[in-house]
Parts: C-alpha cells; structure tokens; sequence
C-alpha cells in the first residue's frame, strides 16, 4: 500500500530512533522527533494504521512500536529510491560540467597562445585534500554489494565488493549508518587507524566489508593520475630562433606531446607550499630537462570546493615577462567567473 507523507515521516521517524536507541518508540518521542507538529493522540492513531498495515509491530503491551521486516523494508528502498535520484543528479550534473570545463580549458589555451604568440598549457582542475561527502552501499545480488563514494567537487567512485554471503537490507542499513556517521566530512589524511579499528569492531562480521570501503574512499579522494592537460601554439616554438634548432625544437614539441612531463610541472606548482599564485622558471630552473632553452610562467588558479589547476606560459628566455605575468594575474582572476557562467 502507498502511504500518505504524514505516515511515511512517521514510520521513518520510528526507526531511525530505533536504530539509534534500540528502544521501542512512543508516540511522545515521535512528536518531539518529526517537524509533522502532530499531537500524541494523532501520532498514536497514525501508528495504529502503520501497524495494522504491517509496518510496525508492539512487542509488549502498553510498549512503544518498532519496524517490522515490511517497514524495515519500505525504509530501505525510500532511502535507496533517494540516494540513487542524488546520485544520477549528480553523475549528469558532473558530466555537464566537465563538457563546459573542457569546452573553456581549451579556449583559454588557444586565446592565451594567439594573445601571447608564445606556446601555452592549462590543466584540468584536481580537488586536492578532498572530503568525503557521503557513502551508499546497495545489493547488486547474492554475493556482490556496489559501493558508490561521493567526495568534494562531485567525484563519484562505483566500486563492487564481493561479500561471502548475502547482506540483508537491515544490515546493509547499519553498514551504511556505521561508515557515513564516521566518514562523513573527513579528508584521508583523517581517517586514522583507531577510527578504522573501531568501525570494525562495530561491523562485526562485516568488518572486512568496512576495509574494503576504506580502500574505495582513499580511491575516489586521491588525486586523479589521469590529469588533461590542453596545450596550444606549439608552432609559436618556431618563431623564436633561438628555439627553432631542430633539435630543441624536436625536444620541446615531444614535451608537448607527450603530457607526463607537463603533469611534472603542474605538479610542482601545485605543491608548492609557497606558491603565491605565478611562478617564473627560467632555463635550468624548469623542471622538464626539455625546456631547459626556454622560460616557463605558471599560474595556479582556483575554482570552488578547494580545486585547482595550472595555466603555464612557453617561450624564449627573452619573453615580455611583464606582458605574460599581467595576462596570467588578469586570467586568474576572471577564471572562475567564466567558469560559473
């Protein structure tokens, strides 16, 4: 039987304070617990329905109510219904973005390079130090559960985790109760081994289901080793004679090509503690051995929820360094701003 929204709010409210107390639950908690301002008597007649209708069950007389295997049932799948509405919302929201973020890297890239006439670099941004948002473990059959971790800047991770025997939906429940109250907000670097130690210790059987999560969460928050990078006017390279010997230019169009070297310098810039925003190499101080002929000028930028990426300017020792530092400070700025349009 559908229910009305009065009395899934108050089934909902039974066993969360159930699950959270152990105790039957009463029509006065009931009030105190729900935003329905409903009185005791109403709650009272509302619960008879729910038990009647097999939602919940009086295990002593004149003892408060607690979900029957039904209600626990109803519970499970309302709250299943909604995580995963959140997280297809949030999968085509991420995919949005990302075809906008890519649309725009690419256009600053080229602009940057026609603007400048030197070769340019932008990286995607990375959510550095990422916060786990929230954790949903749901039955994929007999022996398989999916574990799905969201963290910061909408990182979703969909990891399956073989289990020993089928998980019910009560136990799926408290795992997902368990790891989403201790987890929650935390960065890896907090997830301590006692904290770990602990959860365990309260899954009991399941503790190495809480393991493996673990191992999922540092998955979906480490920093992304397959970093885009967008590059533009590597054929400026030839307009500076310096840099068109064809061996220097051979090594500085393989840098390009070849994008780990360039995610050795967005690196760098990125962990750089004392980065205040612009960075200027100059020859040998470049950390790619094939621009060791050139000067590179990198920028840090950032978006929200603590992401950043690096915009880098190349060319020849004798680049119009005032140009290019005004040009990356003005982009910096106005970044985010496009990026929100």
């Amino acid at each position: 039987m559908q229910l009305d929204e009065r009395k899934t709010k108050i089934l909902q409210a039974i066993i969360r304070n159930y699950l959270e107390t152990g105790e039957p639950v009463g029509s006065r908690t009931i009030s105190k617990y729900t935003d329905l301002h409903l009185s005791s008597a109403t709650i009272r007649n509302e619960m008879a329905d729910l038990e009647e209708l097999g939602y919940i069950v009086q295990p002593h007389t004149s003892a408060g109510r607690i979900p029957s295997d039904q209600g626990y049932r109803f519970y499970v799948d309302c709250m299943m219904e909604q995580k995963e509405r959140e997280v297809i919302e949030m999968k085509e929201m991420l995919l949005e973005r990302q075809d906008r973020m890519e649309t725009l890297l690419k256009q600053v890239a080229r602009v940057l390079a026609q603007n400048t006439q030197y070769a340019t670099m932008i990286s995607a941004p990375q959510t550095h130090g990422s916060k786990v948002k929230f954790i949903q473990l749901s039955r994929v059959d007999y022996n398989q559960i999916l574990a799905v971790i969201v963290a910061e800047g909408n990182v979703i991770k969909n990891n399956i985790l073989q289990v020993a025997q089928e998980l019910d939906d009560e136990t799926l429940l408290k795992l997902n109760i368990l790891l989403n109250t201790h987890l929650n907000g935390l960065c890896m670097e907090e997830i301590n081994l006692g904290m770990i130690a602990a959860m365990k210790q309260q899954a009991g059987i399941h503790s190495d289901i809480v393991s493996e999560v673990i191992d999922a969460v540092a998955e979906a928050i480490k920093a992304d080793e397959d970093l885009e990078i967008y590059t533009s006017g590597t054929n400026n390279i030839f307009r500076y004679p310096e840099l068109a010997d064809q061996q220097k230019a051979s090594e500085l169009i393989t840098t390009f090509e070849e994008k780990e070297l360039l995610n050795e310098l967005v690196q760098e810039t990125l962990s750089d503690s004392t980065n205040t925003g612009i960075q200027v190499y100059i020859g040998e101080e470049t950390p790619i051995k094939g621009m060791k002929d050139c000067s590179v000028v990198t920028a840090t930028y950032e978006l929200e929820e603590g992401m950043k990426g690096t915009i880098g300017i190349i060319g020849p020792k004798r680049m119009d360094y005032d140009r290019v530092i005004g040009t990356l400070q003005t982009l910096k700025q106005q970044l985010d701003e496009l990026y929100k349009k």
